[in-house]
């Protein structure tokens, strides 16, 4: 099979059985996301859709948490991974964009990886997201997936598996296939015991197919 009947069938897989695949953080606005998305760093979504309900009604806008210290947010978010670091980056987050922003979340890569806590992968979701801007976000599970699926080729770093996917993937197609590849690495394709017998990929996939080479 080569790469680019591969991407056909992952994408062809995908558009029939998860036509509507969407993040898994609940979220209001794009300030609501953009909150969950520096909450979710090295957390789960779960996690973080419980402790930010309580979080958005005490400080439901920039201007409020602007106003806020990081050690009035901890409390928050302390059942959060990092809760110190990530107090302090939304304080200083909800700040930029009052002062610089209008209060209004921006909506490029390189003015959202401006804010403190937003890297280039966080500034991908949310614009992927909010504007469905061509941009991947490369987690774990997108570089896990892309990876074994052959879809990517010895990428090294997260950017590198980026580009790649971006070069194959319809344009119009790059902001949901963030969604699909994320959905899959949590639910079937995981790290340590991936549910092959349960995957409609096998076909296509390196991975599977060099651990069944007879």
């Amino acid at each position: 099979m080569t790469k680019k009947e591969r991407y056909q069938f992952v994408i062809d897989y995908f558009s029939k059985h998860s036509p509507e695949a969407e993040t898994e953080l609940l979220y209001d606005n794009p300030f609501q996301l953009l909150v969950a998305v520096i909450l979710s760093a090295q957390c789960t979504d779960k996690r973080v859709n419980q402790t930010t309900p309580a979080l958005f009604e005490h400080y439901p806008d920039p201007e409020s948490l602007s106003k806020a210290s990081p050690e009035e947010l901890f409390p928050l978010i302390r059942s959060i991974s990092y809760p110190n670091n990530k107090a302090k980056h939304l304080v200083g987050m909800a700040n930029k964009l009052m002062n610089e922003f209008g209060g209004q979340v921006p909506m490029t890569v390189d003015e959202l990886v401006t804010l403190p806590g937003v890297g280039r992968k966080t500034a991908n979701v949310i614009t992927s997201v909010i504007d469905q801007q061509p941009n991947m976000a490369v987690d774990t599970h997108v570089f896990r997936v892309s990876a074994r699926l052959g879809l990517t080729t010895a990428a090294k770093t997260p950017l590198a598996a980026e580009k790649q996917l971006i070069r194959h993937i319809p344009k119009e197609l790059v902001h949901k296939a963030h969604h699909w590849l994320i959905l899959h690495g949590r639910y079937t394709c995981t790290a340590r015991s991936p549910k092959c017998g349960e995957c409609g990929l096998t076909t296509a996939c390196k991975f599977y197919n060099n651990k069944h080479k007879q």
